[in-house]
């Protein structure tokens, strides 16, 4: 009897939506800071959680995108959530915008690589850099204007990711396409 692995990715893109969608309606100001409990609670057992058993997963199927995108977000998220809450979230802004700089420059040539991949997947990266880029100007400039745009771009990122996600459910379950997600390079 052949066996067939699971697609892990729509476990992984949900995982990730939902998070970024939680962390960014605080950035762009919807809801205030005393959110950032659940945001934390959620990066640590599905951002992070989720993603890095997304990635492993992947790497059983001999995806290294995947593996490396969703073990390296699982990770993010892992971080942020040590930052914030076992170290106290209180590094200079500036050096926050360093953090958010060195993840933009990740997922800029994350984005590059996903030309060979959908159309949404290379949505969500697109908007996932510009949001970081955005996210870390505004910590580097201290401009709370930049910190809000940079949150409804993580909202439009998540929302990307989340439609992904429930397409490659769908559409597996289906065994055709319901939802389309564009084509592969």
């Amino acid at each position: 009897m052949e066996s067939k692995l699971a697609n892990p990715a729509p476990l992984g893109l949900t995982a990730f939506a939902a998070t970024t969608w939680l962390l960014s309606m605080v950035n762009a100001r919807l809801f205030g800071d005393s959110s950032l409990p659940i945001v934390l609670s959620m990066g640590l057992t599905f951002g992070g959680g989720a993603q890095v058993l997304a990635g492993l997963l992947s790497f059983m199927r001999g995806n290294t995108f995947a593996t490396v995108a969703f073990t390296s977000y699982g990770c993010f998220w892992l971080s942020f959530v040590a930052y914030v809450h076992e170290f106290g979230g209180s590094a200079p802004p500036a050096f926050v915008g360093w953090y958010l700089l060195v993840w933009g420059v990740f997922t800029f040539y994350m984005w590059i690589a996903s030309f060979r991949h959908t159309t949404v997947l290379q949505l969500i990266f697109l908007v996932l850099w510009i949001t970081l880029f955005v996210l870390a100007a505004g910590e580097m400039r201290g401009s709370a204007a930049l910190h809000v745009t940079g949150g409804y771009l993580g909202l439009v990122c998540a929302a990307l990711a989340g439609y992904l996600a429930a397409a490659e459910v769908i559409n597996g379950d289906y065994g055709r396409t319901v939802l389309p997600i564009g084509l592969k390079a």
